[in-house]
């Protein structure tokens, strides 16, 4: 009996009065508060640690809704539309390009008038004042690329000597009209 009463004076008297006690006391407590606390919470999803979760995943679409459009595959090709007897896209940029290109020598009214029946009014005005001498390319060396936005919105790349000539053309009422000239230096 002595070692006994021995051991339990060393534990009350020595040990847990020192730091180490302690914390022993403090972390006993702790691990017997958090294992009472599941006991009476009931089982806990492992994977996630929350005993609250629902059985069916949370969805705020409806999933026979049909497709909303956020991850879908590119739009299908689309065809701009010329009315009956105008130029198509390709042709009014050819003609708007070849008509910009003829700018350095001559005067700027005379340009201007060239390029006002294939420029949307808007257009018109902005270059309204704009040098013709300084257009910076003055030939074109291929041919024109037609980006298809809309059925009435075409971008068209344009490859001249010095760089790349961008044109962006609307047809509201079927007729292409350039409505953005952009210029790209190689």
């Amino acid at each position: 009996m002595r070692p006994v009463r021995r051991a339990l004076e060393f534990l009350f008297t020595r040990l847990l009065r020192s730091r180490l006690g302690v914390a022993l006391v403090i972390a006993v407590l702790v691990f017997g508060v958090i294992g009472a606390a599941r006991l009476v919470s009931g089982p806990v999803d492992s994977t996630l640690g929350l005993s609250t979760r629902p059985s069916q995943p949370i969805s705020t679409a409806n999933p026979h809704a049909g497709d909303d459009g956020v991850l879908s595959s590119p739009p299908a090709a689309v065809s701009p539309k010329t009315r009956p007897g105008e130029a198509t896209p390709e042709q009014t940029a050819s003609r708007f390009t070849t008509a910009w290109l003829t700018g350095p020598g001559s005067s700027g009214e005379a340009w201007q008038s060239r390029l006002r029946p294939l420029s949307t009014p808007a257009l018109a005005e902005k270059m309204t004042g704009a040098d013709p001498e300084t257009v910076p390319a003055s030939r074109m060396t291929g041919g024109v690329t037609l980006r298809p936005r809309t059925e009435s919105f075409v971008e068209v790349l344009v490859p001249l000597d010095d760089g790349r000539l961008r044109l962006e053309l609307v047809a509201p009422d079927g007729r292409w009209l350039v409505d953005a000239v952009d210029w790209e230096r190689q």
